[in-house]
């Protein structure tokens, strides 16, 4: 709802009515605290859910051990391994045994595995949680958003080995906080740590402390996903810009966090030496291990940053220089539609009947225990729609336009390569009478060598299929390119044309 209009601000229109929603920009700070309780709510629902267990499990508070599991996993995931999942259950143990030491150990393992598969949701089919949200478009209306989040997830390790990851929602839930930027978050959780330990205030420094090692986790993690996507797909990661500045910049932070964490240390440990109660003396000894974690953990990011160069130039000379596949694609609209298209209706069924029904893979039952059988025999029929239900209206964002080359300079090149009633053309002499057409004629050049070059490989078995009439082709002689801007080989560029009888007479044997 929108608060009522100041008289500041007020309409002089008597009849005016309500003012518009805020955009966006008003709405995010909302938006942002919206997800912040979506990412609690597991947590929440753990204690809510509790009851439908067999026996009594009230006197635990699910949330708690919730809370102390993510911890476990957070701290005890490495760089490239996660938590051993027996290992957090042991962790989680002496915690749920303290809330019901009566009960026995069986039950309380049975609490801490019911707690982790919550948290890695192994219900649902994605293994992740969903929560919606509204929001105020540009417009001013109210939008209903979806937004999925893990807490906890898991991935394969060596030997067939799963490991459990906490993910940045997870670590957000326990420093409470959001979006948070790393960088920022980690020096001003360093730098309060540094206050409290000179105002010898060891209990607040510890948590702070811990959410300092949290920062330093969650950076890591980016990094880790950065260089996993780049061993997938070299392309899929800006490594021109985005990452090599990710990486200066994260080499900076190391150092100067190397810097400010061993003076840290020495200021606790001489706190440690100087204090009298033994309630200090165990503070201080336990910020002391958390700080050399900190350090061990910038240790191992540092060396994984310094090691990501050559990673990707690696990876990127295993995927360009990667031998193709065995066996070719399907060619749907050369093999399938373009054929079927001219035929009537009774004669494409047949085809696509056949088609469909070897390319749909295998049908998963609908009842595979005698139990959903019973259920789905005895449920009532549903009444449906008869269009169907009603489709979602899709979130466009309007594509921007960031081609090189116009849509004009496309088409002189084209006619410039246009050589079906020409002699074939070497590549040098078509650069340059690019260069000679205009003010951008470098630009057209740079297009035509990169037609030319796409041409040496042309793909006339498509072509063929689809029914080209016509294909350019490019061939390497021998001769060498000279050229100011290019080098290479100088292509003979020319255009071949395709047997159109013999085109129309494997259609009509295909049908």
């Amino acid at each position: 709802m929108t608060s009522p209009a100041s008289p500041d601000t007020a309409s002089p229109q008597l009849g005016a009515g309500p003012r518009p929603a805020p955009g966006p920009a008003a709405d995010e700070g909302l938006s942002r605290r919206l997800r912040a309780l979506a990412c609690t709510a597991p947590l929440h629902d753990l204690d809510v859910r509790k009851a439908n267990l067999a026996g009594e499990y009230t006197v635990y508070a699910m949330a708690e051990v919730a809370l102390a599991a993510i911890d476990h996993v957070t701290l005890n995931m490495d760089f490239d391994t996660g938590a051993d999942h027996d290992q957090i259950v042991a962790r989680l143990l002496p915690r749920i045994g303290a809330q019901a030491p009566d009960r026995p150990v069986a039950e309380h393992e049975r609490v801490a595995r019911w707690v982790l598969e919550n948290l890695v949701n192994v219900g649902s089919v994605d293994r992740g949680f969903r929560a919606v949200y509204g929001t105020f478009g540009p417009d001013g209306v109210y939008v209903r958003r979806d937004y999925d989040f893990k807490l906890i997830e898991e991935v394969p390790g060596h030997g067939g080995a799963v490991y459990l990851r906490a993910t940045d929602e997870a670590v957000n839930v326990l420093v409470g906080a959001l979006d948070t930027d790393v960088t920022s978050a980690q020096i001003a959780a360093e730098v309060k740590l540094e206050v409290l330990i000179s105002r010898g205030r060891l209990a607040d420094a510890q948590l702070a402390a811990e959410q300092a090692r949290y920062r330093t986790v969650q950076y890591a993690e980016t990094l880790r996903r950065t260089l996993e996507a780049t061993r997938r797909n070299v392309r899929a990661v800006d490594w021109l810009h985005t990452v090599p500045d990710m990486i200066a910049e994260a080499l900076e932070h190391v150092a100067d966090r190397y810097r400010h964490e061993n003076a840290i240390l020495t200021n606790i440990r001489k706190a440690r030496d100087e204090a009298e109660e033994p309630e200090h003396k165990r503070r201080a000894a336990e910020l002391v291990d958390i700080v050399k974690d900190c350090i061990r953990r910038h240790t191992q990011l540092q060396s994984r940053l310094l090691e990501a160069g050559p990673l990707f130039r690696a990876e990127q000379d295993r995927q360009a220089f990667a031998p193709p596949a065995a066996h070719t694609g399907l060619d749907l609209y050369g093999q399938l539609l373009a054929p079927l298209l001219p035929l009537p209706v009774e004669q494409a069924g047949r085809a696509t009947d056949a088609f469909f029904a070897h390319g749909t893979g295998l049908r998963t039952p609908t009842a595979v225990r005698v139990g959903d059988l019973v259920d789905l025999l005895l449920a009532p029929p549903l009444e449906r729609e008869h269009l169907g239900a009603e489709m979602p209206e899709p979130d466009l964002i309007a594509t921007p336009d960031d081609s090189r080359f116009s849509e004009e300079q496309l088409a002189r090149a084209t006619t410039l390569l246009d050589l079906e009633h020409d002699a074939p053309r070497r590549l040098s002499g078509l650069l340059a009478e690019a260069r000679r057409s205009g003010g951008d004629g470098e630009e057209l050049a740079y297009l035509v060598a990169l037609l030319a070059v796409h041409a040496a490989s042309p793909p006339v078995g498509t072509a063929y299929r689809q029914g080209e009439r016509r294909l350019l082709f490019a061939v390497d002689d021998g001769a060498e390119l000279e050229d100011p801007a290019f080098g290479g080989a100088d292509l003979i560029v020319g255009t071949a044309l395709l047997d159109a009888a013999g085109m129309a007479a494997d259609r009509k044997d295909a049908s």
